[in-house]
C-alpha cells in the first residue's frame, strides 16, 4: 500500500511538472489557424488553412544570449484584440484598403531563469499572418544578442522560387531534390496540394533584413538572422506569410503594407506618381534630321517639350549630371559643364513637366545629405533616384530611413536602385518613397532580361512592393549601338507596352527616345493614355514560368497586359471584370503571326474589337511576346 502511494505521488508530481497549454489563434473569417502548443517545455506552431495542415508542429523562439527560449519555456499570458478600417493610399495598387486582423499577444517566459522573457505578437489576416518579437527593458538592458530558432516543418514537400538580386529569378526548387543555404525573399510556395504562400518581411525599421535557409533537414525553413547587440528594449521586424489559392492571391494581398504603421507625411499633395521619360539610355541617339541627344540642357529641354505634349509628368536625369558618378569631387549641388540644371527645372516647371534627379551615395555622405535634398528642392525637382547605397545591411536600413525622411521633409520623392533594402510596406508610412529597383530592371545592368524574367517577375518580386523596372523599349533592333545600352535587347514592342501594366510602380520609367515612340505612334498612344497612377489592380490569370495576365482600372477605363514566356501562347481573356450592361470599346495592341522576340522584335499589330462584361476573347502572344487592350465604355 505504501509503495502505491508513493508511486501516484510520483505520478501526480509528473504530471505537474508537465505542464501543458495550447492556444488557437484564428483569422477573422477563421480560415486561418495558428495554433501554438507548449509541452515539456517547448513552445510549438502549426498552422492550417481551411482545415489542410500547410506548416506542421514546429519549434518556435528567439535565443536570448544564452538563453534558448523554444526549450524550457512557458506562455505565461494571452490577450486578444479585433481591429478594422479601412485607409486611403497615397500610390499603392489600390485607392482604399481594408486592415483588418485578430491580434494576439503571447507572454513567453523562461522557467529556469526568473523575470526572464518577451512578448511575440500574431496579427492574422483572411489572406495570411505575421508575428514579431518584443524584447522588454529587462531583458536588454545588460545588452542582448539574438538569434531566431523558428523552423518551419511543412507537411509535405514543396517547389519554391525566389528574389535573385539583379537576375534572374531562382527557381523552380523542389526543397527535397537542393539544399540552399540562404535564399532570398520573398520566397514563394506551391505546397503538394496547390496552394501558394509567401514569405516576406514586413516593417524594416531597424536590423537588416533576413533571408530563409533552405538547407536543413526534413525539408524545414529556417531564418538568416544577423541582429546586432541592443541594451534597451526593441522589436523585430515581422515575419509575414502570404497565403492564396492563386499565384496572383499573393501579389493582390495588402498585408504588407498593412503591417506597417500609418502615414507620418500630414500633407501628402506633392506626392504624385506618374510615368517619366529618361535620359541615360538615349545618349548618342541620333535622329532622322541628324540631332543627337547627349548629356546636356538642350537634350533635356527636347525630352521635357515631348513628355509635355503627351502625358508624361516626369524627366529623370540620371547619373554624371553633377560630374562623374563615383567621384570623391562630384557635387550634386552643382551642375558639370554643358548643363544649367537651374535653367533645366524652370523650363520642365513652364511645360508643367517635374524633374527627377540621380544622387549618388558618394556624393550625399560627402557633400551632407540634408544639404543637397535642399538644394534640389530650393531648384524645384520633385524628386530623387538614389543609387549606389554603400554598407552593411543594417547601415543601409538606417541610411535608407534617413534618406526617406529627410527627403519628405523637403518634399521630394525617392526612388532607390542598385541592390536596395527590400520593400517591406514602408510606402504607407512614408508614401513618397514611391519605388525600388527590386529587380532586373530591363537594361539597367551589363545585361538585358528575357522573357521568361518578364513573366515571372510581377508574381515574385512584385509581392515585395513596386518595381522600377524600365521597361518600354520600342527601338528593340538596334538601341545596343547607344553609349549606354549594353546588350541587345530580347522582347517584342507589343509586349513592352503590356509591362506597363504588368508591372506596379511608382514612376513608370520609360527608357526610349522620343522619336522612337513617335515612329510607332499608334502603338505608344496606348501609354499615352495611361494615367500618372491606376484606381485598382487584379491578376486575371497568370502561371509562374508560363504567362501573366494583369487588369488595372484608370477612372471608367481599363487596361490588360499580358505577357508569356520564350513560348508562343493562346490564352483567353475574361471580361467579367467590366460592369455589367456597359458595352466597351476595346484596342488591341498585339504581336503578329511573325513576330519573334529574337527575330522579328518590331513586328505589331492594333486592331479594334467590342466586348462586354460577358464576353471571352481569345488572344495570342509571340515567342517572348506579349497583348496589351486599352477599353474605354461606349456612350
Amino acid at each position: 500500500m505504501k509503495n502505491k502511494l508513493v508511486l501516484l505521488v510520483a505520478l501526480v508530481g509528473l504530471l505537474m511538472g508537465c505542464k501543458q497549454s495550447t492556444e488557437k489563434l484564428e483569422s477573422p473569417d477563421g480560415s486561418i489557424q495558428v495554433m501554438i502548443s507548449n509541452k515539456d517545455g517547448l513552445n510549438k506552431m502549426a498552422v492550417t488553412v481551411e482545415g489542410d495542415t500547410v506548416i506542421a508542429s514546429s519549434l518556435l523562439g528567439l535565443k536570448v544570449n544564452d538563453n534558448d527560449f523554444t526549450v524550457d519555456v512557458a506562455v505565461e499570458k494571452v490577450s486578444q484584440s479585433g481591429f478594422d478600417e479601412r485607409w486611403e493610399t497615397v500610390n499603392g495598387k489600390y485607392p482604399v484598403i481594408r486592415n483588418h486582423y485578430n491580434e494576439y499577444r503571447l507572454t513567453v517566459s523562461n522557467i529556469e531563469v526568473s523575470n526572464t522573457f518577451y512578448e511575440i505578437v500574431f496579427r492574422l489576416y483572411n489572406d495570411g499572418f505575421a508575428y514579431r518579437y518584443l524584447l522588454p527593458e529587462e531583458l536588454a538592458k545588460k545588452g542582448v544578442k539574438i538569434d531566431e530558432l523558428t523552423s518551419l516543418n511543412f507537411k509535405d514537400d514543396f517547389t519554391y522560387w525566389a528574389y535573385n538580386g539583379e537576375h534572374h529569378n531562382v527557381g523552380p526548387i523542389k526543397r527535397s531534390q537542393e539544399a540552399v543555404e540562404e535564399v532570398r525573399i520573398p520566397i514563394v510556395i506551391e505546397t503538394e496540394s496547390k496552394r501558394y504562400m509567401a514569405i516576406h518581411e514586413a516593417e524594416i525599421l531597424e536590423f537588416g533584413p533576413f533571408s530563409i535557409d533552405a538547407s536543413g533537414e526534413n525539408g524545414s525553413l529556417r531564418f538568416n538572422i544577423d541582429y546586432s547587440e541592443r541594451n534597451t528594449a526593441f522589436q523585430t521586424s515581422w515575419r509575414a506569410f502570404m497565403i492564396g489559392e492563386k499565384i496572383g492571391d499573393l501579389v493582390e494581398s495588402n498585408l504588407l503594407v498593412n503591417l506597417n504603421k500609418p502615414c507620418k507625411i500630414e500633407d501628402t499633395s506633392w506626392i504624385k506618381p506618374g510615368k517619366s521619360l529618361w535620359d541615360w539610355r538615349v545618349w548618342g541617339y541620333k535622329t532622322e534630321d541628324g540631332y543627337e541627344y547627349g548629356l546636356n540642357t538642350d537634350s533635356h529641354k527636347r525630352f521635357i517639350d515631348f513628355a509635355s505634349e503627351n502625358n508624361i509628368q516626369y524627366l529623370l536625369i540620371d547619373a554624371d549630371w553633377y560630374g562623374a558618378e563615383f567621384s570623391q569631387d562630384s557635387d550634386p549641388t552643382s551642375s558639370r559643364e554643358g548643363i544649367d540644371i537651374e535653367e533645366c527645372l524652370r523650363y520642365a516647371d513652364s511645360k508643367n513637366v517635374g524633374v527627377i534627379l540621380y544622387l549618388n551615395d558618394v556624393g550625399a555622405k560627402k557633400f551632407g545629405l540634408e544639404r543637397v535634398l535642399k538644394q534640389f528642392s530650393d531648384w524645384g525637382a520633385k524628386g530623387v533616384k538614389y543609387g549606389f547605397m554603400k554598407g552593411t545591411d543594417e547601415e543601409k536600413v538606417a541610411q535608407t530611413r534617413k534618406v526617406v525622411e529627410l527627403c519628405a521633409k523637403y518634399k521630394l520623392m525617392v526612388n532607390f536602385h542598385d541592390n536596395p533594402i527590400p520593400p517591406s510596406g514602408d510606402r504607407r508610412t512614408w508614401p513618397n518613397l514611391v519605388v525600388k529597383e527590386y529587380c532586373h530592371a530591363q537594361a539597367d545592368g551589363h545585361r538585358s532580361y528575357f522573357p521568361e524574367t518578364a513573366v515571372n517577375m510581377p508574381l515574385i518580386n512584385m509581392i515585395a512592393g513596386p518595381l522600377d523596372v524600365t521597361n518600354g523599349w520600342f527601338d528593340l533592333n538596334s538601341a545596343h549601338s547607344r553609349e549606354r545600352v549594353f546588350e541587345e535587347i530580347p522582347g517584342t514592342v507589343a509586349a513592352e507596352v503590356a509591362k506597363q501594366i504588368t508591372i506596379y510602380t511608382g514612376w513608370m520609367v520609360l527608357p526610349d527616345a522620343p522619336e522612337e515612340y513617335l515612329k510607332k505612334d499608334d502603338l505608344f498612344d496606348c501609354i499615352r493614355k495611361m494615367p500618372p497612377q491606376f484606381d485598382d489592380f487584379k491578376v486575371l490569370d497568370a502561371q509562374l514560368d508560363e504567362f501573366v495576365s494583369i487588369v488595372r482600372k484608370a477612372g471608367d477605363d481599363w487596361f490588360v497586359g499580358s505577357l508569356t514566356t520564350r513560348d508562343a501562347r493562346e490564352i483567353t481573356i475574361d471580361f467579367s471584370f467590366l460592369p455589367e450592361g456597359i458595352q466597351f470599346h476595346a484596342t488591341l495592341y498585339e504581336d503578329t503571326p511573325a513576330t519573334h522576340f529574337l527575330e522579328n522584335k518590331e513586328a505589331y499589330q492594333v486592331r479594334d474589337e467590342k466586348v462586354d462584361s460577358n464576353s471571352k476573347l481569345k488572344i495570342r502572344m509571340a515567342p517572348g511576346g506579349g497583348h496589351a487592350i486599352y477599353l474605354t465604355p461606349i456612350e
